[in-house]
């Protein structure tokens, strides 16, 4: 009966191990919570002085103190490391809040960060300034970049839209009122078409009307049509289209100095014309042409999309442009329209320029963290805006299936704006079936 009884303990607790490791590949937000996050903060509280000492991130203590210590206390006098005020565990990672004393800035805690992630033994160490003399320390106990997983909680709200997962475990979220206009940057297979879903998925469930300028004959945003309240297919049409949007620019602005506001949020709410999102699948299309008549044609279209980013904030016009390679060399008016393009999402690419052209004018540091992205790992990219802070993000995967039933699915939001009317698509329901394919053998 002993023997029995000792089996049973040892087959319970191999069987224990083994799911343990077992979860840690396939549950790691479990196995963070029962296994990481004890050890990881244990590893913390008994090694934070030393390590902090280590790592150089120390200052001599202030004339009293040192005074104190060394009369009162009848210690030595050491180094002091920044002050921990707060310790907050989460469901990725561990938060530290630390008061830094006067000699550190955060600066000097960013440059340990790659030293700190080894010494504590987490994945992943990313320091942010939260207010003057305070920075936190955003651990991660895993790769949270593996598979992602948008909390359900993370749901669209007003012109809020959350398209991905920060490395640090926090939800990477578009809002265009702090955000109007942005770039998205990536060669292909790179997750830039999937960025681009996961935008429209959550666009389709607020209230705003979406334009589509799509010149490769829309075949990517066509079976988004039962959403869209407007979608140009071919350079000739996005003429049409941009003169039309700076026109309701216009239209909204005589409605802005009729009742003497700046911003079209300031009107009433019936009063108040709906947001538009406007949606530039390969904006590079826009500027190429093929001889020297369509030039003008296309510095005209051009330079309207340039007002269009200049003034069209305030009326409550975004844009969103989408590309492999956007800098100077498309043609005359990049540059301007690229400066109006405030956030910037930048996927793998193919050569070091097109990193600088999308982050290197707002966060130069970050150009070698996109040259770093791997090929195995579509959707991963390195998202930054004109205050300088960029991250590294993963969009979830989402099908163009998927994309499309939710475009279905609210339909009914989709606005009717008469001048946008000529532009309307025509949805695939409407469409003619596909002809059969012809036997491959002949009868």
């Amino acid at each position: 009966m002993t023997d029995v009884a000792t089996w049973l303990e040892l087959g319970g607790a191999a069987a224990g191990a083994g799911g343990v490791r077992l979860a840690k590949y396939r549950a790691p937000r479990l196995y963070w919570s029962l296994v990481g996050l004890p050890a990881t903060w244990g590893r913390f509280t008994w090694t934070y002085r030393s390590t902090m000492d280590v790592c150089g991130l120390t200052v001599q203590p202030s004339a009293l103190r040192a005074f104190m210590t060394r009369n009162v206390a009848r210690r030595e006098v050491r180094p002091v490391p920044p002050k921990v005020r707060r310790v907050r565990p989460t469901s990725t990672g561990l938060r530290v809040t630390l008061r830094l004393p006067a000699g550190l800035e955060p600066a000097d805690v960013a440059a340990s960060a790659v030293r700190l992630k080894h010494a504590f033994g987490v994945h992943s160490v990313i320091v942010a300034e939260t207010k003057p003399g305070y920075v936190e320390l955003r651990m991660t106990g895993y790769d949270v970049l593996n598979r992602v997983r948008i909390p359900r909680k993370a749901a669209p709200r007003g012109l809020v839209v959350p398209v991905a997962l920060r490395e640090d475990g926090t939800v990477f979220e578009r809002d265009y009122r702090k955000i109007p206009h942005a770039l998205t940057l990536g060669a292909n297979q790179s997750g830039k078409s999937m960025y681009q879903r996961n935008l429209i998925k959550g666009l389709a469930q607020l209230p705003v009307a979406l334009v589509g300028i799509d010149c490769k004959r829309g075949v990517e945003q066509s079976r988004y049509a039962p959403r869209l309240s407007a979608l140009a297919t071919d350079r000739d049409s996005a003429g049409d289209l941009a003169d039309a949007l700076v026109g309701e620019m216009e239209d909204r602005f005589d409605l802005l100095a009729l009742y003497g506001v700046s911003d079209v949020w300031e009107l009433p709410e019936e009063l108040r014309p709906v947001p538009l999102v406007v949606l530039i699948d390969e904006v590079a299309e826009l500027f190429l042409v093929m001889s020297k008549k369509d030039e003008a044609a296309r510095d005209h279209m051009v330079m309207q999309l340039v007002r269009l980013g200049q003034m069209a904030r305030a009326v409550g016009i975004y844009l969103e442009a989408c590309g492999q390679r956007f800098g100077s060399d498309l043609g005359k008016g990049a540059t301007a329209l690229r400066a109006q393009l405030t956030g910037r999402v930048v996927h793998r690419v193919n050569d070091k320029q097109t990193a600088e052209m999308g982050l290197g004018d707002i966060a130069p540091d970050a150009v070698v963290s996109v040259l770093g992205i791997r090929a195995d790992r579509p959707g991963v990219a390195v998202a930054g805006d004109a205050s300088g802070y960029w991250s590294r993000i993963r969009t979830p995967e989402v099908t163009p299936e998927q994309a499309a039933a939710v475009c279905r699915e609210f339909a009914y939001l989709t606005p009717e704006l008469p001048f946008l009317t000529p532009f309307r698509p025509v949805s695939r329901a409407a469409m003619p079936p596909m002809p059969a394919a012809p036997p491959l053998v002949a009868p």
